[in-house]
């Protein structure tokens, strides 16, 4: 692993370098404090020192919408759609969605591997740089440090003047083939605390989770929660979907498409004949926290929340994944004690 050091006047022609390899998808400024991932036309409009963009690179490799086939029984044909690697670079990615797309690695290879994801991931490569935490992240206590290079090819972290700018593997290093750079001696500079956490290891929250199956703040948060779902779609590491099929008035063509969906919705597990097995907003407030820190812990022993504080952050009725799962920890501690 080699160290160099990219100081700030040249991040711009270092964004030139790339893109020279690769189509370079960045953080870009929408308004005046929100901020997307979008393909780099200038490097002066990246912006690497950011709290958090709006949705996770998670939206280049799953679209929210897509069209898995298509079919014409005039002709007797069904064709699927071309799926093409994202042969791309990602620069900017914080530690905590870098984690949520090896989470959604996992997720679409366990089972039956999923081919339009995994086309789709060959060929990206990630460059990750540090952040300072606000007041809604916490992948501290979720073991993802702001530094955490893992996932990474290349990663920035912020210092005096620039960046010291580490060469992960061999695609990290194959980015920076030709971009002179003076070699980084001196140590990293601290991480910068966390303002949130929760306060307990994954292995303990398995019995945390299991003892508050029925606890009252499931009713009491789904008092305040309209079910709109944002929590849902804002998360790097939801993956769930609907699959539709589209028929035109002939009967003869249309097409089956995949697109989001969200365990908060209402809708999310109705079935043929209205009925619908999560019908309270507390039954579903439940399950989304079950499905970060339980069902897939159980299996992997990590926490499916990688601490990003979308879902607090975009929430508009206030609702709050960490103090929902200190609540249970206190409660859990107060009858074991």
């Amino acid at each position: 692993m080699a160290r160099f050091y990219l100081e700030k006047g040249k991040v711009a022609a270092f964004i030139a370098h790339l893109q020279s390899q690769k189509t370079v998808y960045a953080p870009h400024r929408k308004g005046r404090n929100a901020f997307a991932f979008a393909p780099v036309e200038r490097p002066e409009d990246v912006v690497l020192d950011y709290p958090r963009t709006v949705s996770s690179i998670k939206k280049y490799f799953l679209p929210a919408r897509e069209e898995l086939l298509s079919f014409n029984l005039v002709e007797n044909t069904c064709t699927q759609p071309d799926v093409a690697p994202v042969d791309a670079v990602f620069l900017g990615v914080h530690s905590y969605d870098v984690h949520a797309l090896l989470k959604l690695d996992h997720n679409f290879v366990a089972g039956n591997p999923e081919r339009n994801y995994l086309t789709r991931r060959q060929g990206a490569l990630i460059v990750g740089v540090g952040f300072t935490p606000d007041r809604f992240h916490f992948s501290g206590s979720v073991g993802i440090p702001a530094g955490d290079t893992t996932g990474c090819d290349l990663f920035l972290h912020p210092c005096e003047g620039g960046y010291a700018l580490e060469a992960l593997t061999p695609g990290g290093d194959g980015l920076l083939a030709g971009f002179p750079l003076p070699a980084h001696a001196a140590g990293l500079p601290a991480a910068a605390p966390f303002h949130q956490h929760i306060y307990v290891p994954q292995a303990k929250l398995k019995d945390v989770l299991a003892h508050g199956y029925d606890s009252e703040v499931w009713e009491e948060e789904a008092e305040k929660c309209t079910s709109c779902g944002t929590c849902n779609l804002v998360c790097p590491t939801c993956y769930c979907f609907d699959v539709e099929d589209a028929v035109d008035i002939t009967v003869t063509r249309g097409s089956r498409e995949r697109h989001w969906d969200g365990c908060m919705l209402r809708s999310f597990t109705g079935v043929a004949g209205g009925e619908v097995f999560r019908e309270e907003a507390a039954d579903r407030q439940r399950h989304r926290v079950f499905r970060k820190f339980k069902y897939i812990s159980d299996e992997t022993g990590e926490p499916w929340c990688v601490g990003c504080g979308r879902c607090t952050a975009s929430c508009t009725a206030g609702i709050s994944i960490v103090s929902i799962v200190n609540r249970l920890v206190n409660d859990y501690d107060a009858v074991k004690a």
